[in-house]
């Protein structure tokens, strides 16, 4: 399994163009809960996915967290602090048992710079980081909270089989929470909320969300409101 070419960054790439990074890539087992790398930590590695799934968060001094994102498998993370030579602006939790390779910042560096499919390919992340802080920044700064669980809602549901969509397995209302900007009683009322709308139905195994077109509309509605769009 240890193997650079199993990995989603690396499949496009010939064997004797990885063999230099196969030589010095580390691989190293997480369990559960297990701290993969910290807020403020140097910038020495990027990780890759190979296994398993990790939570990226931040949080403050007075113990207030936010979380960023989960990501599994073919998943990568590292790269801002490798390309600007700063600190972690994040932590890293393994969520599950997790199998991650682990490559310098400067071979790693040197490989992206030399090979051109690499570097696109590093800079299309870099961009979807930016989208996707600019869109949750968005959220944070103008949606109540309501419009704000909604999208995070959506983001994190699949299609249901009976029609309309799930959110499975479902979330503590803590985690939605933290994901939100808000407290564990607010996330907790607002759900009861859209529950006695209509809009959220809890079933065995998840939640789901029999009208996503109102949800959206709701959201909509409140970018308005705010004169966002």
């Amino acid at each position: 399994m240890d193997d650079l070419s199993r990995l989603a960054f690396f499949r496009p790439f010939p064997g004797s163009v990885l063999a230099p990074l196969a030589a010095v890539a580390r691989w190293r087992g997480f369990d559960a809960g297990q701290v993969v790398l910290q807020a403020g930590d140097p910038a020495r590695d990027v990780f890759f996915i190979a296994s398993g799934e990790v939570r990226i968060s931040i949080g403050s001094s007075g113990g207030h967290e936010i979380i960023l994102t989960d990501l599994g498998p073919d998943h990568s993370f590292g790269e801002i602090s490798v390309v600007d030579g700063g600190p972690r602006s994040a932590g890293v939790v393994a969520l599950t048992r997790c199998r991650i390779c682990m490559i310098a910042a400067e071979p790693f560096m040197a490989f992206a710079l030399s090979t051109p499919e690499a570097s696109r390919h590093v800079m299309r992340l870099l961009a979807g980081l930016v989208r996707d802080k600019d869109a949750r920044l968005l959220e944070l700064t103008v949606l109540p909270v309501r419009p704000r669980l909604i999208c995070l809602l959506l983001r994190m549901a699949r299609p249901h089989d009976a029609g309309g969509l799930v959110v499975s397995p479902p979330r503590p209302h803590h985690e939605l929470a933290a994901r939100v900007g808000t407290g564990r009683e607010v996330v907790s009322r607002t759900l009861s909320a859209l529950q006695r709308d209509g809009l959220v139905t809890p079933e065995r195994g998840g939640l789901l969300l029999p009208e996503p077109k109102k949800l959206k509309a709701e959201v909509e509605a409140s970018y308005r409101a705010a004169r966002v769009v």
